[in-house]
């Protein structure tokens, strides 16, 4: 259907603008590399002349006049200018001969940078490997998100606003609108509240503990989070349409409606079951139960009694630890921390998990059913709990009267000398490689009645609804850390970043990187799978990705790299000086530095020698083994700089590294520090057995306008005759180099949900994915070497180059210089760029002499030597390459020079200054360009509409009585001939039949769940195509409810006796879609016999009004809107 055609006022969840948030097409972020394949346009300029009159051309394919009013509506006029801002930048550097303002030296280009190691890391507007990506939140610099990282994510659908992404954080909530103005609309009108590129976000007060996990309650349009100091609080969903939440709170600041107190320690998991009620995990093995009853009276309290509904609710839970081993049950499980939790709606039971071993709960009666181990074998409970599961089991068969029964001192204390000996066993291996490596990290039902567990070794198991152990499966040798689940799809992700695309049998059916940090969480809605990295990145995946979709939006989006292309320019001072363990004066480094930072966005220090000596080194080789570093004339260096500098007011230091003699640090400009950021620093020692950084190197690694920039300090091996260790050393350095960054800075966002992502923090701090086999500096997007690199002018006599050097003849000397010859050969710096010398040799000088007459003149009379150097490469492939996404930082060397005046060592100080330019995605403006291809392409508008289809089906009934134990068969027919469906059963009400025979007023529990006397089972499976699916429902005709005070039955009764009515609603979908038909049946279970009629002249404005109870008859299932009308018109036979 043609955009123009829509009509903006008559919109439907149906409409084809609904698509467009279900099936996102992304660009990745800048960071990522990909295999240099170029999807883009190729645009010819050959004359200046007729370009510009072609500029309108290009402006009106992406600006049609007749655009709807809807495309109007998702674009702001502030993006369009940007738009046009950023074409005009794509003509100017096609039509320009240079992209700089200043002249660029000539450059030296190193041999071998095109092959192994020293390849260069491909970039490509939109990733080649991977399926396109819509970027929720781009990856956030890491010393912003200080106190603020997320640690998990979940998606509520919501039936009056669309599906929400919630997020939770360290300090409280965060909330997604998923609707199509928000993914591809405009900035918001607060757009200093934003985060640069990020979709438009409300956010919680602040709270003073972290959020652990969290659950959504459709039920209640509410969210339920567990927190660090025991708390659980309650979420009422946003209500978007109004900009307020339904607690009346705008954009920021929204606060919880509940919240109290629910262990002691923090709450590790948390469901909600298919009864409603919410069940808790904590550390030791405490799982507690708070009955829906009690939520739902605490909920019903006005405001001002809040204080007394969490007092309620607090004292009102059911501690199953404890009741479970006051029975004489004993298993480990009841000592380990419950780490996660997991309902299964399908067999109606709830599985609670530490590392090693699992309990399998039944929702409706909260009885203990299995406790098993992470093989599946039962973990034994000792012979008289076995025996008093049998006889609680052929009890509860004839009755549901529970029976307390007690035991005696003797054998509570053998069970707690159980669990001490149990303790001690685990706490022995603890650690140990086998039992460790195979913990559970995360587990996951399917709508088959499977559930999947991942562990820290990449295995992947499959469990029947019953715990028992089926099939395991390898696909990747890296931790899982999460999962969720789409129609007949599993979504794992992984430690190294990977996700992977399953089916219900465990065949793989894709994968890919999906960040260049661990997942740690993923969720489902509004057509998109979302990742959240360990960085704090969200993005969102196409459901049918791997898929037919993902090339055409490859391809489209890659051909207007230019609309959303962002140029970005700055200077760049590397300064390098070997110091031979003296200070300088604050003259000297003016002339070094100061003097020529006027213009300089991000200066870089790298020192050498600031202070040797045996011992001095001997002690800095220890304090590295303990992870400590500095010296007090490291810091002095530092605060000389900085003052310099006029760090605080101009400048601020991001990061610095010492090892040993050697310091690198960098001062960032203060208008462009908030583009500059996960600082990462690493050290290589090269010297002694390569373990004394006499010689070697330190590094520091940033991320700057969203690429990876590395700056190198080098001291390699002394004397004329060493080229070939000096080589080595380089290489070394290069190989071994890896960045990480201090550990009271680790990012414990995710603390709590994987070991095994600290362990990879402190190796790949910054979350770089290289390629198996690749250094971390081969992915970097420019990489700068300077310091002392000792390599000397061979061939030649002390006295032949002072003449030289006198005469200025650098030409002829750098013939002979070692460095050059090495490029040449491709034996060291492969690749890598070096300006136009023309500055005099800076070694060795005597100290304090000014001029070339300062060269050593002693008993050595050291040949002059060029052994302080600065060289540098970026993505440029080729010296014409222009700045684009596919070369996103493109350098040029614009001063090269020494110090010669600068007296205080034996070395002169040397400085660079490199002009750099960085291409960067404007996410918000590639958003409103993924919006527009959905619109303006026709394959994808067909292949979605196709996608949406539900697969016929027929449910049998519009309504069941249930008046004995027999249970009623409700039969769902799948008409398809070749598709699938998937089906799931909730209650959407409950309500109670008045004298009249009407009920009114159907309330639904916690989660959609069922009351506690009605079993539907099973609740959600697959029907084959052309089958019939039986699902069971029945009641218990005996119910009693129990009071819990703090954790102990205080009271029981019957149930109320009143005849009830239940909205059973049925809901369809396709193997692969959100897209949902829905059935309502409506379900009478008469206690009292009688069923009494309903005045058919009652009231019509309840969608649940109660009817006349009608006899079987087929309906064929369709929308939710006809459902409620047909209900409405029911009439008597």
């Amino acid at each position: 259907m043609d955009d123009q055609k829509e009509d903006p006022s008559n919109k439907k969840p149906t409409n084809f603008h609904f698509y467009s948030d279900k099936f996102p097409l992304c660009s990745d972020s800048d960071e990522d590399s990909s295999d240099g394949v170029d999807f883009r346009t190729n645009f010819s300029f050959n004359d200046a002349s007729s370009n510009y009159q072609k500029t309108p051309r290009i402006f009106d394919r992406f600006y049609n006049s007749s655009s709807s009013d809807d495309e109007g509506d998702v674009s702001s006029s502030s993006n369009y200018q940007r738009r046009l801002d950023y074409m005009l930048q794509f003509l100017d550097r096609k039509l320009s001969t240079s992209y700089s303002s200043d002249q660029p030296l000539p450059e030296f280009v190193g041999a071998g940078g095109d092959t192994g190691i020293f390849k260069l890391p491909a970039r490509a507007p939109v990733h080649p490997n991977r399926p396109p990506t819509l970027e929720i939140r781009p990856h956030p610099l890491r010393e912003t998100q200080v106190g603020r990282f997320l640690r998990n994510i979940l998606c509520v659908n919501d039936n009056d606003n669309g599906p929400q992404l919630w997020a939770g954080t360290e300090c409280g909530l965060r909330v997604w609108d998923l609707n199509i103005d928000d993914m591809y609309g405009g900035q918001a009108e607060d757009e200093e509240l934003e985060e640069e590129g990020t979709v438009r976000y409300w956010e919680s007060a602040q709270v003073e503990s972290a959020t652990m996990c969290l659950v959504g309650d459709g039920g209640s349009r509410a969210l339920w989070t567990g927190h660090k100091d025991g708390r659980i609080r309650y979420w009422k969903m946003m209500d978007f349409f109004s900009g307020t939440g339904n607690n009346g709170s705008y954009r920021n600041g929204f606060q919880e409606v509940l919240a109290w107190q629910a262990h002691h320690g923090p709450v590790l998991s948390i469901v909600v079951s298919s009864y409603g009620d919410i069940w808790s995990g904590s550390e030791g093995g405490a799982i507690k139960i708070w009955p829906w009853e009690v939520v739902e009276k605490s909920l019903s309290l006005i405001i001002g009694e809040r204080n007394m509904a969490a007092l309620l609710i607090e004292r009102s839970y059911i501690d199953l630890r404890s009741q479970v081993t006051l029975n004489g049950a004993y298993s480990n499980v009841f000592t380990s921390d419950v780490k996660y939790m997991l309902s299964d709606h399908s067999g109606a039971k709830v599985w609670s998990a530490g590392f090693q071993s699992f309990a399998l709960w039944d929702s409706c009666t909260r009885e203990l059913l299995k406790v098993f181990n992470i093989d599946g074998q039962i973990e034994n409970m000792s012979p008289d709990a076995l025996l008093e599961d049998e006889m609680k089991m052929k009890s509860l068969s004839g009755s549901k009267e529970k029976a307390q029964n007690s035991f005696n001192f003797f054998q509570r204390s053998r069970n707690a000398i159980l669990g001490a000996a149990d303790a001690v066993r685990r706490a022995a291996v603890k650690g140990s490689f086998g039992e460790d490596n195979r913990r559970t990290e995360a587990l996951v039902s399917t709508v088959d009645g499977m559930v999947w567990t991942g562990c820290a070794n990449g295995l992947l198991v499959q469990w029947d609804g019953n715990g028992n152990r089926l099939h395991e499966f390898q696909y990747h040798s890296f931790a899982v850390q999460c999962f969720c689940t789409i129609g007949e799809r599993i979504w794992v992700g992984y430690i190294s970043g990977t996700v992977q695309v399953l089916d219900l049998n465990g065949d793989l059916l894709g994968e890919w990187v999906a960040h260049s940090s661990p997942v740690i969480d993923l969720a489902v809605g509004g057509g998109y799978v979302f990742t959240l990295a360990n960085h704090g990145g969200i993005r969102g995946w196409n459901i049918t990705s791997p898929g037919p979709l993902d090339n055409i939006f490859r391809i489209e989006l890659a051909g207007k790299e230019f609309l959303y292309t962002k140029l970005e320019n700055l200077k760049i001072l590397a300064g390098t000086w070997n110091v031979a363990q003296g200070r300088a004066t604050p003259d000297s480094l003016i002339s070094w530095l100061g003097s020529a930072a006027t213009d300089i966005g991000i200066i870089v220090v790298g020192l050498q020698e600031v202070e040797m000596g045996a011992g001095f080194l001997a002690m800095s080789a220890a304090k590295e083994t303990m992870g400590l570093e500095g010296s007090s004339a490291g810091q002095w260096w530092l605060d000389m700089i900085g003052k310099i500098l006029d760090e605080g007011s101009t400048f601020s230091r991001v990061g610095s590294r010492q090892l040993a003699g050697l310091l690198i640090s960098v001062w960032v400009r203060n208008n462009i520090r908030g583009h500059v950021g996960d600082v990462d620093v690493a050290a290589v020692p090269c010297g002694l057995g390569r373990a004394i950084g006499n010689k070697g190197a330190v590094g520091l690694r940033m991320r700057v306008y969203g690429r990876v920039m590395c700056f190198v300090n080098c001291h390699f091996a002394a004397h004329l005759e060493a080229v070939n260790r000096r080589n080595a050393d380089f290489d070394h350095v290069y190989r071994t180099m890896v960045f990480s960054r201090p550990s009271n800075l680790l990012n414990t966002a995710s603390a709590g949900v994987s070991s095994a992502v600290q362990i990879l923090r402190v190796t790949n701090a910054m979350g770089i994915n290289p390629v198996e086999g690749m250094p971390e500096l081969s992915e970097a997007d420019m990489v700068v070497f300077l310091g002392d690199f000792n390599y000397r002018l061979g061939g030649i006599s002390y006295d032949e180059a002072r003449d030289f050097v006198s005469q200025r003849c650098f030409d002829w000397l750098k013939e002979r210089d070692q460095l050059r010859e090495e490029m040449e050969a491709g034996n060291v710096f492969q690749g890598m760029r070096e300006g136009y010398i023309g500055f005099p040799p800076s070694y060795k000088f005597e100290k304090h002499q000014s001029g070339l007459a300062g060269y050593d003149s002693g008993e050595k009379k050291r040949i002059p030597a060029w052994c302080d150097r600065i060289l540098y490469r970026d993505n440029r492939s080729a010296l014409a390459s222009t700045c684009s996404l596919d070369c996103p930082v493109v350098s040029s060397i614009v001063q090269y020079e020494a110090c010669m005046d600068v007296t205080d060592s034996d070395h002169k100080p040397v400085r660079c200054i490199l002009s750099v330019e960085v291409a960067r995605v404007d996410e918000l403006v590639r958003r409103q360009v993924f919006g527009e291809i959905i619109r303006s392409n026709e394959k994808i508008r067909r292949f979605l509409e196709e996608l949406s289809k539900v697969p016929e089906a027929i449910v049998s009934t519009n309504n069941i009585i249930l008046q004995n134990q027999d249970p009623s068969i409700l039969r769902i027919t799948n008409k398809s001939k070749k598709n699938r469906a998937l089906f799931e059963i909730c209650c959407e009400g409950l309500a109670t039949i008045k004298e009249d025979g009407q009920a009114s007023n159907h309330c639904p529990r916690g989660g959609f769940g069922f009351p506690q006397w009605l079993q539907v089972n099973p609740a959600a499976g697959i029907i084959e195509p052309d089958h019939i699916a039986e699902i069971s429902i029945r009641h218990e005709e005996y119910q009693t409810l129990e009071e819990f005070v703090d954790g102990v039955s205080r009271s029981c009764w019957s149930e109320d006796a009143r005849d009830k009515e239940v909205i059973l609603l049925v809901k369809m979908r396709g193997s692969c879609t959100t897209e949902i038909k829905r059935h309502r049946v409506r379900l009478r279970y008469s206690i009292t016999g009688k069923i009494t009629h309903m005045n058919s002249t009652s009231d019509n404005s309840n969608p649940f009004q109660s009817n006349l109870l009608q006899r079987s008859d087929f309906q064929k299932i369709s929308g939710s809107c006809d459902i409620v009308d047909h209900i409405r018109n029911l009439h008597s036979p």
